[in-house]
């Protein structure tokens, strides 16, 4: 009777370490998926329309915004449950933002388009100090008062 029971235990125990090791493989999968599901959570034909004066502000605005979510996912990954949190609340707009940064670069050079070059700004003029105007209500008045 002991070896059975001993038995059983250690059965129990394969079982329950062959799970785990089973749910983490499928978790780790989970974790590649990203790069190549990203173009699944945007719309392909988004920027066909789109030219080279409307894909540069849209791609700035692509690239802030996914560095902001990626910076918000790391403040939250350093939390105690930091990683749950940071899944949940910002995985998948990080990944559409990403498949929608990759559809817009790709139109991009579709279009052949460059960077535009920053327009230079003028010199700042310096505001000229003029002297303070004097007050005629106050001179009338200290004129009246000698």
């Amino acid at each position: 009777m002991p070896s059975s029971l001993s038995h059983r235990r250690l059965l129990s125990r394969s079982l329950a370490a062959l799970a785990l090791v089973a749910l983490g493989g499928g978790l780790s999968g989970c974790a590649g998926m990203s790069d190549t599901i990203s173009p699944a959570f945007a719309d392909p034909a988004k920027y066909d329309l789109y030219d080279c004066k409307q894909l540069e502000p849209e791609r700035k605005s692509l690239a802030g915004r996914t560095a902001e979510v990626q910076g918000l996912m790391t403040k939250a990954e350093t939390g105690v449950a930091g990683p749950v949190v940071a899944e949940l609340a910002y995985r998948n707009e990080y990944i559409a933002l990403r498949g929608q940064s990759k559809l817009a670069d790709e139109a991009w050079q579709k279009n052949r388009c460059q960077e535009s070059k920053p327009e230079a700004k003028p010199a700042p003029v310096p505001p000229s100090i003029a002297p303070a105007p004097v007050a005629k209500g106050r001179a009338k008045a200290s004129r009246a008062a000698n």
